[in-house]
């Protein structure tokens, strides 16, 4: 470790070329064509997106969740806030009637989530109609451009193109992060944003890191070293409090990213030599950083209450002022009583469910969720048909991640490889801090490990880097001082064979479980041969 403030240097002999700049030592640059770059990952996403867009309105009615977010959907559109429906307000969209499903005088619906994921649903209504196309269109979007940002996003932490397509494939491949994708709920908007915020955050961590070398380069001198502007961090402030106003999950994420990225300023400035980097940290990113992912994250989430704020009506919503310009400062209160009834609801679900599993038994997929099941008789010519969705990730995916996140751990406290300290603190602010509540003996599903996903994917190519090795690097001949082509090792080949291997059993395993994800008419015995442990049921 450096102690005194980084000074450009040559070779000690004063001999041969000089040193790299110190940016290209703190934040080295993805090697390749960026055409590539780019072509690749969109190459992914174009899968991706006819894997979610095709038969997207299959089955043609509302299921599992969708009865709950459709309709509270609907209610922002036309109320700004969530309101009552008629009885038989399901039955009145699945049969595809353009009949009013207001209650005949509104009330306002008590609600468990902020508003955010229902708008984004709504958005989908507004420009396709109530229709199961409509209603499901965003969160299909949004699941096919999170695999453009896990492909942009593994890229850049791996130095490589094909792991960073390889990380898009696999995400774009797991059963649950499919489901998810084409039902109207909201954990897929939450995966979206959680992911997006991340990306933003690796982005900002390269391109900081090379301000700074550039400016201690140019000549800085503090002992805490120079002032760095980051502007990434803002949109991940937004994409962070859109999770939040999504899910309340969304908070942990903020929290932990919070910290993360204060870490990695601090070892920026100790890797640039900074004389003391602890002081520069706090002096100088610390507050700039709470600002921009924090206060940031919490105006994003209030402003997702809008309609709520503004329009009289709303559950819990006392008097609303005539100066519309007040209705924010004298909303507040009411808003605040609001969240504490919805914390009381959350705290006190207890309830039992047929589908409930606890958060230790997500990585194993031991109890997925069956989101729509129909015997379809008579439909497949057996004597027993069925039809399901079900709310399961892909097996190769998940439990291979089990094995990928105990070498990402060994990675992280041998090596201190800040890519596997980034992926270990992702999964765990998504999956940990579900624990207290288990203990409380708290409802919950697998689909609640959506946001989970993409740090599985990032965790799995991380070691497949590991064991395919670096790429090897061009030689000179000895004799004629003629650069040499460089040539893959032993060790690389076989690395990669493994690495093609391993993905490519995830696309097989998706393959194969691909009928049960998409509501198609099996026989019972080929719905069977794909149920492998009796907990699916």
């Amino acid at each position: 470790m450096a102690t005194t403030d980084y000074v450009p240097a040559e070779a000690a002999d004063g001999e041969g070329p000089p040193a790299r700049p110190l940016r290209d030592r703190l934040a080295p640059p993805v090697p390749g064509r960026a055409l590539y770059g780019w072509l690749g990952p969109l190459l992914v996403t174009a899968l991706a997106a006819v894997l979610r867009f095709y038969r997207l309105g299959d089955p043609k009615s509302i299921v599992f969740d969708e009865t709950y977010y459709v309709k509270d959907a609907l209610g922002l559109l036309k109320y700004g806030w969530e309101h009552d429906t008629v009885k038989d307000a399901d039955k009145i969209i699945n049969s595809g009637s353009h009949a009013p499903i207001w209650a005949p005088d509104p009330a306002p619906s008590f609600v468990v989530h902020p508003p955010a994921g229902k708008w984004m649903i709504a958005i989908g209504e507004q420009l396709f109609g109530t229709t199961p196309f409509g209603w499901r269109f965003m969160p299909a979007l949004l699941g096919t451009l999170a695999v453009l940002i896990l492909c942009r996003t593994a890229r850049r932490m791996t130095g490589s193109t094909l792991f960073g397509c390889a990380a898009g494939l696999l995400l774009a491949v797991d059963g649950l992060a499919f489901v998810t994708s084409r039902t109207a709920i909201l954990d897929v908007f939450v995966m979206f944003w959680v992911l997006a915020g991340f990306a933003c955050l690796v982005a900002d961590r390269d391109r900081s890191r090379r301000r700074l070398g550039d400016k201690i380069d140019q000549g800085a001198s503090s002992p805490y070293g120079p002032f760095v502007l980051h502007g990434w961090r803002i949109a991940a402030g937004l994409c962070l409090g859109m999770a939040a106003a999504t899910k309340w999950t969304g908070v942990f994420y903020i929290a932990a990213f919070g910290l993360m990225v204060v870490l990695w300023d601090y070892g920026a400035r100790r890797a640039a030599g900074v004389r003391r980097p602890a002081a520069g940290t706090l002096l100088l990113e610390a507050g700039p950083a709470f600002v921009q992912l924090v206060v940031v994250s919490l105006i994003t989430y209030l402003a997702t209450w809008w309609g709520w704020i503004f329009n009289p009506g709303g559950w819990g919503r006392g008097k609303v002022a005539g100066n519309v310009l007040a209705r924010p400062f004298e909303a507040m209160p009411d808003l605040w009583k609001y969240h504490r009834q919805i914390m009381d609801f959350h705290t006190g679900l207890h309830s039992k469910h047929p589908y409930q599993s606890w958060p230790w038994d997500w990585p194993f997929l031991r109890r997925p969720v069956a989101f729509f099941y129909s015997d379809a008789k008579g439909a497949c010519g057996a004597a027993r048909c069925s039809k399901e969705i079900l709310g399961i990730g892909t097996p190769a995916l998940w439990w291979g991640a089990i094995v990928a996140f105990a070498a990402v751990t060994v990675l992280w406290l041998m090596l201190r490889d800040w890519r596997a300290g980034a992926i270990l603190l992702g999964f765990g602010a998504g999956w940990l801090t579900w624990f207290p509540s288990a203990f409380e003996d708290r409802t919950m599903f697998l689909f609640y490990a959506t946001p989970l996903i993409p740090f599985m994917a990032l965790a799995i190519v991380l070691v497949l880097g590991y064991i395919v090795g670096p790429a090897p690097r061009p030689g000179v001949d000895p004799e004629t001082g003629e650069p040499v082509p460089a040539k893959a090792g032993k060790r690389r080949v076989v690395g990669a064979a493994v690495a093609g291997a391993v993905v490519l059993l995830v696309v097989a395993n998706f393959a194969f479980f691909y009928p049960i994800l998409t509501a198609q008419t099996l026989t019972y015995d080929d719905w069977h041969t794909r149920i492998w442990l009796k907990s699916w049921i």
